[in-house]
């Protein structure tokens, strides 16, 4: 444990002691609801006396732990000093349903919102985001802190060119080391060795197998206990700068019988060698010589064909992907590590061309739609 998590711990109970009951409406102009999900909602609001916009965190009492509530409140607040990282403004309270904290409000919405499906957003912005997360998430496994949550909802915006955004939402955070039950979940997020955890019982999908006698299924729903490393928020952050560079995912899920995936892994086993289980299932506080690089150099020599979702890009953005997504998580490259492939061209240019094109079409239909809207408010 490092000095930071057991300070946020420190604070989080000082906190508790000094939490006051306070009424919303008194102090907030509630504007509108800027997102909702499992932890509560969160609404933009303006402070009554000082006129200053925030975002205003609702969490529901009965189903939110008090020590939770803190802890992400208390991080947010103190730990989370990267200009690309969402931070707390001071203001704490509860209500008699909510426990609600107060954190800078980003008005343009969020990553999600701008990736055209199919299509993305454009290099140069995508490698702009990728550049401000690596900062954000290499400021946080300093800390020893693990986000566990990268996906393009939780990176908000804060001008329309994602010329700056901010990661938020750290419900999710743990500290490096903690001992958790390992969760597998359909999604293309979902690191490869979650998978040993596939079916049991804390996993989303896997246990409605009417084919599986009892003892079987039993079988899988035995817990499977891992310790959190910063590997996982590698692995999101490959995906998800697949997902900003063609509006797609590069595959459904990260699982053994995902043909797109295992495609994927075939590439990546030609280019950088067999896989080694050693490699793969070691204990994460081992030391492993290996360098990624060397890794990478080594492929090339052989030069395998391309996975197919990946031959849209550069021997440079291969690379890139790679290192990221690797398999083996003791061998993942570090986010400060993904910033030596910053600065050259991703798309191979034939792709770039069609990808600019289809960019056009859309804006052109929303410009369309724009100006129907526009006509039929002027008829009314």
């Amino acid at each position: 444990m490092t000095a930071a998590t057991k300070l946020l711990d420190e604070m989080c109970h000082l906190t508790a002691q000094s939490l006051t009951q306070m009424d919303t409406s008194e102090h907030f102009k509630l504007i509108k609801l800027l997102g909702e999900g499992s932890y509560g909602k969160v609404m933009l609001a303006v402070h009554k006396k000082r006129g200053t916009p925030m975002a205003l965190k609702f969490f529901p009492r009965e189903s939110t732990s008090l020590f939770s509530f803190l802890r992400e409140y208390n991080l947010s607040l103190s730990f989370c000093t990267h200009p690309s990282l969402t931070r707390a403004l001071g203001i704490v309270y509860s209500t008699p349903s909510h426990y609600i904290f107060a954190q800078q409000a980003s008005l343009f919405g969020d990553l999600y919102d701008v990736i055209i499906p199919e299509v993305g957003v454009e290099e140069n912005c995508c490698q702009r985001v990728v550049s401000q997360l690596c900062g954000a998430l290499s400021h946080l496994h300093s800390l020893g802190f693990v986000h566990r949550d990268l996906k393009p909802e939780n990176v908000f915006l804060c001008d329309s060119a994602c010329r700056w955004v901010k990661l938020g939402d750290f419900g999710m955070v743990k500290a490096k080391g903690t001992r958790i039950p390992e969760v597998w979940y359909s999604s293309p997020y979902c690191t490869p060795e979650a998978e040993m955890a596939r079916g049991n019982e804390d996993s989303w999908s896997g246990n409605n197998d009417d084919n599986c006698c009892f003892n079987h299924d039993r079988e899988k729903k035995k817990r499977v206990w891992v310790f959190v490393e910063p590997s996982t928020d590698s692995w999101a952050l490959g995906v998800l700068t697949y997902a900003m560079l063609t509006g797609s995912h590069p595959w459904a899920e990260t699982a053994s019988d995902c043909h797109a995936y295992l495609k994927y892994q075939e590439w990546f086993d030609q280019a950088n060698g067999p896989k080694d289980e050693l490699d793969v299932w070691m204990d994460p506080h081992t030391e492993n010589t290996k360098d990624v690089t060397d890794l990478h150099e080594a492929g090339q020599k052989g030069c395998p064909p391309v996975a197919p979702q990946f031959a849209c890009f550069t021997e440079l953005a291969c690379s890139f992907f790679q290192s990221l997504l690797n398999p083996r998580p003791q061998l993942r490259g570090r986010p400060e590590d993904a910033l030596s492939y910053l600065g050259g061209d991703w798309i191979i240019e034939k792709e770039r061309v069609r990808l600019e094109e289809e960019r056009n079409k859309s804006s052109r239909k929303g410009a369309f739609r724009c100006m129907k809207e526009m006509e039929g408010r002027g008829e009314r």
